[in-house]
């Protein structure tokens, strides 16, 4: 992620108030892809982070430059790679203990309540139905049939939230220069 910044703008700012103003990097600053570009799904490839993945050993697999992390934040709209990039097992269940105390506390917990509306199940075709759920109140969920109802712990909703940012996209590499084109012509200006 060092890389990130490189074409960003510098301004000087009065950090202690003393008229002595520091150079620093104006983080403030955001671009995003053109939207033809971004809507155009024939020029990005599905991919799954997985656990041992950084963005910049993406990078360096796919474009060969592990200084191009930054595009893959963009193209996927990350704004902070701490919590919008997937956590690794590890970190993952050190942000549960420093969140919930530990991870039985989590595993205990309850975070909401659901009814199940409709049941997944893959058709003889490939075709997948997905799961329908509801979230519901406790007084809902006592009455429903077992068969119909399920618990959602801290943990398990924490693990969720963290599973959906593992599906992102990658920018076909033939277009790659053409995004660090663009991004220095817009910091240039």
């Amino acid at each position: 992620m060092p890389f990130f910044f490189s074409n960003f703008n510098t301004v000087e700012y009065d950090l202690k108030k003393n008229d002595k103003p520091v150079v620093l990097t104006n983080i403030t600053a955001r671009y995003k892809l053109k939207k033809l570009l971004q809507d155009k799904g024939v020029i990005f490839y599905d991919y799954d982070v997985k656990d041992s993945d950084r963005p910049d050993i993406i990078a360096q697999k796919f474009y060969g430059d592990g200084s191009l992390d930054w595009i893959i934040f963009l193209t996927n709209d990350i704004i902070d790679p701490y919590y919008d990039w997937p956590m690794n097992y590890q970190n993952f269940n050190n942000y549960i203990k420093s969140k919930y105390g530990s991870l039985s506390a989590a595993q205990g917990t309850v975070h909401h309540y659901e009814q199940i509306l409709r049941q997944g199940s893959i058709h003889t075709d490939g075709t997948i139905i997905n799961e329908k759920v509801v979230q519901v109140d406790e007084t809902t969920y006592t009455s429903l049939p077992a068969a119909s109802r399920r618990i959602v712990y801290q943990y398990e909703y924490e693990e969720n939230l963290n599973n959906d940012k593992r599906s992102i996209r990658l920018l076909d590499e033939r277009y790659v220069q053409d995004v660090i084109s663009e991004a220095k012509n817009i910091f240039n200006d």
